[in-house]
């Protein structure tokens, strides 16, 4: 009996191995099928190249989407001595399965493990994926915290607008940051890897710290005062002191167009084309007009070739940037892509440089929907965040969409922003029904939509010194919005709560002392923990939230050089104060100190 009950457990050992076996091969399976639902995926033999596994910290529906994955996916794969490999946040489901079987996250080329890479890179958009950021890594078997990776471990590498702005946050996870536009200095960051691989991981860091845009945190230190703010930060000898932003003077040298085609993104099947890449208007809430000056533009010919080749794959274009109707060309960009006989989409668009070919490409295009970012109801509020756009601007968009035959509009509305009073929250309520009056007016019986959502500071914009309101503050504005227009017809409004939000305002201007806090929020269940993990490692959010910095104040983000004088900031700040506004980037302007 007992040999019997020793054979029959080895069976069933046997069995629950088969098992495991069994779903790791469906795991596979999952990444091999999604790759036969794509063109333009590059896979190499395996051994003929290097590889970097590129980490978006989300699902690929919304990894896929964003189009500085597909830029660096393709600067990577055509050097010849490295085969990009991407990876993905595994939906819940798939997520369990990685669990239960201990399978490591693979990559989607070639279903290899994560920790097998030498290098990873992830690129981060958003402050909420912080926490996905941390998932990856442990599910991919790599060592969560960067000082306890050793020479055999990957080097991990961070990239993108978070990264660019403040990486602080996450400097217990990451090895160095990329600061800036990636196409150049990933070269830079891989030519010297290669050159110095073979040494010790301090040495290989140290000769990567000399790369102009890149930023290694292990060797910062950043000492306190009493009431936790800065002191000062010591940097490890040999180590520059500060770090400059690295950005493409001449767009034509890379293109910046889909590389991957597939329908599971947020866009559906669509080709991307980026027309533009940073902005000059000045918009003071806007952390990308800052960190991606100065404003450039892709020549007519380029946009015209990424045209056709959405042409040859028959997909719709989406054009990207972040001022479409800015670029001079854009009723050429128009002309073209209806010729083609294609269909076209576009994100918010600014009020004041809609042009009639725009808007009806977008009506040819079966949008029923053209969306507009004022930001603030109020002309005085337009003035304090340097929007420049006036309510006949927004007639005057609203009237082109409605002649063109796109009858819905829907706006970008923030509150809470710096100098708001009660009556700027009473004018988003009167807009509503002034523009929805007018719509009725020109014969439109289509639907208002405000997008409203509470201001976040960023870095690097006047608005970084600043106080936010509490969440009960935040939510009874939203609340008194929706109420107020609750029974008005066909205006509808859509609101993010204060919480979410708030997590974001903490991340976005927080130091690296919030890691802990992630790491523990993270093991407790993810986001939602954040707040009482921040209480269990003594950090308060009225410190990164509810208190106004002063001039002279130390940030985490303080080493970094986006190429603009350090008092350009704070007079901008004055001049939203008393509601001053200036004027867009223009050539042969200097004020700022980017272009000299």
């Amino acid at each position: 009996m007992g040999c019997r009950s020793i054979q029959f457990l080895s069976v069933r050992l046997e069995d629950i191995c088969i098992g495991v076996d069994r779903l790791s091969w469906l795991l596979k399976e999952k990444l091999k099928n999604q790759l036969t639902t794509e063109k333009g995926a590059r896979i190499f033999a395996p051994g003929s190249r290097n590889g970097f596994a590129l980490v978006y910290p989300n699902t690929y529906y919304v990894g896929m989407s964003n189009l500085g994955m597909h830029i660096i996916y393709k600067c990577i794969n055509d050097r010849k001595d490295t085969a990009c490999e991407r990876v993905f946040l595994p939906d819940k489901k798939t997520e369990q399965e990685y669990l239960r079987t201990n399978t490591p996250l693979m990559t989607l080329e070639t279903q290899r493990p994560l920790y097998e890479f030498p290098l990873i890179g992830f690129s981060v958009t958003f402050e909420m994926d912080y926490f996905n950021l941390i998932k990856v890594l442990d599910l991919g078997k790599v060592p969560v915290l960067a000082a306890a990776r050793t020479d055999t471990d990957p080097l991990v590498i961070i990239g993108g607008p978070c990264a660019t702005f403040n990486p602080e946050p996450l400097a217990d996870f990451v090895d160095l940051c990329i600061i800036g536009e990636g196409e150049e200095v990933i070269q830079d960051l891989l030519d010297t890897y290669y050159a110095q691989r073979h040494k010790p991981r301090k040495e290989l860091l140290t000769a990567l710290a000399q790369i102009e845009g890149i930023y290694v945190p292990g060797f910062s230190t950043f000492h306190y005062d009493s009431s936790g703010k800065i002191a000062f930060r010591e940097t490890t000898p040999g180590i520059p002191p500060t770090t400059r932003r690295r950005w493409i003077k001449n767009l034509e040298q890379f293109e910046a167009q889909t590389v991957i085609v597939t329908a599971d993104t947020e866009f559906g099947s669509m080709f991307l084309v980026e027309v533009a890449r940073g902005c000059g208007r000045h918009c003071r809430f806007c952390m990308a007009g800052y960190c991606f000056r100065n404003p450039r533009i892709r020549s007519l010919a380029r946009i015209k070739q990424a045209i056709g080749q959405a042409k040859q794959l028959e997909l719709k274009v989406g054009l990207m940037g972040a001022a479409i109707s800015d670029h001079p060309n854009i009723d050429d960009i128009c002309e073209e892509i209806v010729q083609q006989g294609l269909n076209m989409s576009v994100a918010s668009l600014r009020a004041d440089s809609l042009t009639p070919r725009l808007v009806k490409a977008l009506a040819v295009s079966n949008h029923k929907t053209v969306t507009l970012a004022p930001e603030a109801a109020s002309i005085r509020m337009r003035d304090v965040i340097n929007k420049g756009i006036t309510d006949e601007h927004m007639y005057e968009a609203i009237r082109l969409a409605i002649d063109a035959g796109i009858h819905n509009i829907r706006l970008y509305i923030m509150i809470d922003l710096p100098f708001e009073r009660d009556e700027d929250i009473e004018e988003i309520i009167l807009m509503a029904r002034k523009f929805k009056e007018y719509m009725k007016k020109l014969g439109s019986a289509g639907k208002l939509t405000l997008s409203v959502n509470p201001f976040i500071p960023k870095p690097f914009t006047p608005f970084q010194w600043l106080a936010v309101s509490s969440v009960a503050t935040i939510d009874a504005k939203l609340k008194h919005i929706q109420t107020s227009l609750k029974k008005d017809k066909n205006i509808e409004v859509l609101a993010e709560t204060a919480k979410e939000s708030n997590i974001q305002g903490i991340l976005a201007r927080g130091d690296r002392r919030l890691g802990s806090a992630l790491l523990t929020a993270y093991r407790l269940g993810g986001y939602k923990y954040f707040k009482r993990a921040m209480c269990e490692h003594n950090l308060q959010e009225e410190f990164y939230l509810y208190r106004t910095r002063d001039e002279e104040e130390i940030f985490p983000w303080s080493h970094l050089n986006m190429g603009f004088h350090t008092e350009y900031l704070w007079q901008e700040l004055q001049r939203a104060d008393s509601g001053k506004t200036t004027p867009p980037c223009s050539d042969h302007c200097t004020r700022c100190g980017v272009c000299k």
